[in-house]
């Protein structure tokens, strides 16, 4: 079995700029790709059969993208599946959604299936609303439901990640009756490290005091710091990885986090045209 990254992702900014008919709401958000990843095991198997190996999380998002795309294609081959997570389960960073991911791309190719990158991303699109950007490839602005891509050169930098140990339900956070949505849309490009906010940061510090805990020890530090996406996990950004490792040695001891560079581009960007 041959082991494929899937990268994390942090939410630089996050704004609900309106509710939708369907009852969700529409986002503005830049997402970037960091080097902090999981790491799923795929192999070819004879027959249909699409068997999950190790430890199998709720939800499998690798089972679920293997069946789809088994599915979508008709392929009558199957695959052994295994996972390495690393990233924060209900953290924020998206490790489900780029595990399905990886799942489509190497599939896609170990499968001969010779599926463009649009239609991965719809079969993307089915299994959740931040696959279609892992399946992008790059850093991005994310419109709608963060779905609507568009490219975005961003700059080198590192990032400290602080990790609380609880795991938060996006559907409840978006569902909590103190969310607004209506925060004003930003003009990109240019975006400049900082700008924006989180606007489901004050409902989630209100649900989860160790997120607010974590929160506020990195902002005393490092003004700028914010939550990614529903959260838990929270970060700062640094120009370079010693200053990040600097202020990770300075983490109390019930406080967690790791260091991780951001990327430019996703490291099998190349497996789909």
């Amino acid at each position: 079995m041959t082991f494929y990254p899937a990268p994390g992702k942090l939410n630089l900014f996050l704004h609900v700029v309106g509710k939708r008919s369907d009852g969700y709401h529409d986002l503005q958000t830049v997402f970037r790709l960091v080097a902090h990843a999981d790491r799923v095991g795929i192999a070819l198997r004879e027959g249909r059969e699409i068997r999950r190996t190790g430890a199998v999380f709720e939800n499998d998002s690798c089972l679920k993208a293997a069946a789809l795309l088994q599915q979508a294609s008709g392929h009558a081959k199957g695959c052994d599946l295994s996972l390495e997570k690393n990233l924060p389960v209900g953290g924020g960073m998206g490790g489900g959604s780029s595990d399905a991911a990886t799942v489509l791309l190497v599939l896609n190719r170990l499968w001969n299936l010779n599926l463009g990158k649009i239609e991965l991303m719809r079969l993307g699109e089915r299994l959740g609303a931040d696959v279609p950007f892992f399946l992008f490839g790059g850093n991005a602005i994310g419109e709608g439901l963060g779905e609507r891509l568009q490219a975005l050169a961003l700059e080198p930098a590192w990032y400290l990640v602080l990790t609380p140990q609880v795991a938060v339900s996006t559907k409840e956070i978006f569902s909590d009756a103190a969310l607004t949505a209506n925060t004003k849309r930003l003009k990109i490009p240019p975006f400049l490290s900082g700008q924006g906010t989180n606007d489901l940061e004050p409902i989630v510090r209100r649900r989860f005091p160790d997120v607010a805990a974590h929160l506020e020890w990195l902002k005393g530090r490092v003004p700028g710091a914010r939550m990614t996406g529903s959260g838990a996990c929270v970060f700062a950004e640094f120009r370079t990885k010693a200053e990040a490792l600097a202020l990770q040695r300075e983490l109390p001891g019930d406080l967690r986090g790791f260091v991780t560079q951001g990327l430019q581009k996703h490291p099998l960007h190349d497996w789909a045209a």
